[in-house]
């Protein structure tokens, strides 16, 4: 699954791979955004295409549609988004990208978890691939966005059997587009995936448990 991550770098360190800047609709601002605690319930920065250009609106994270009496749900498997009930038409109309760090996962060891960052081994950023309550521009913080997830292989099953659906600057581009469909989203997902063995993770600080921590510490690694 994903339950949080870091997004800390400026937008331009993020768009600069998926997009020159005729193709957005994005303000300059080189100022970090500074957050290594991404939390569920909060609003986070989202990138979507409308009138094919890239924009970027700071959304609710979490999906609860008017008919749902339960909390809202954070994440949807690819395995089953296209068709759900609760989930195909975001998958139809409401595609984007959170981009990120790396991701963190807990994992019990004894009688307490251990977090784990899980980043790019080549440091680049991370393009999660998320669907949501189009338009994005609307700040709705009841139906928001969900982060699209996937099984975990290889080492990354060591540390949680879900992973987020991560996908190439390439691949990210092509799942925004708006004349992109169901159909041709799910080739996408399943060729453009970032492969496990591209990934690296360390242990982290207990510290990141706390939603109101959010320093740089949070991603370097502990004994």
């Amino acid at each position: 699954m994903c339950g949080r991550f870091a997004q800390a770098q400026t937008r331009e360190e993020y768009l600069t791979y998926l997009a020159d800047e005729a193709e957005r609709d994005i303000p300059y601002d080189p100022e970090p955004i500074g957050r290594y605690n991404v939390a569920p319930g909060t609003k986070v920065l989202l990138l979507s295409e409308r009138n094919e250009a890239l924009h970027l609106d700071p959304v609710f994270w979490g999906y609860a549609p008017g008919w749902w009496d339960k909390p809202p749900l954070i994440n949807a498997r690819v395995e089953t988004a296209a068709t759900s009930r609760m989930f195909k038409n975001l998958w139809q109309h409401g595609r984007a990208i959170v981009f990120a760090d790396g991701w963190y996962e807990w994992k019990k060891q004894g009688d307490k978890k251990q977090p784990y960052f899980i980043h790019r081994s080549d440091g680049q950023p991370v393009f999660m691939a998320a669907i949501g309550s189009a338009p994005f521009e609307r700040g709705d913080d009841a139906e928001g966005f969900l982060i699209v997830t996937g099984a975990a292989d290889k080492g990354l099953i060591d540390i949680h059997d879900r992973r987020p659906l991560v996908l190439s600057p390439e691949a990210a581009r092509e799942w925004m587009r708006q004349d992109t469909d169901g159909k041709e989203a799910g080739e996408i997902a399943a060729d453009g995936a970032v492969a496990s063995d591209k990934f690296t993770w360390h242990p982290v600080t207990r510290a990141v448990g706390n939603i109101k921590n959010q320093g740089p510490e949070l991603i370097e690694p502990v004994t």
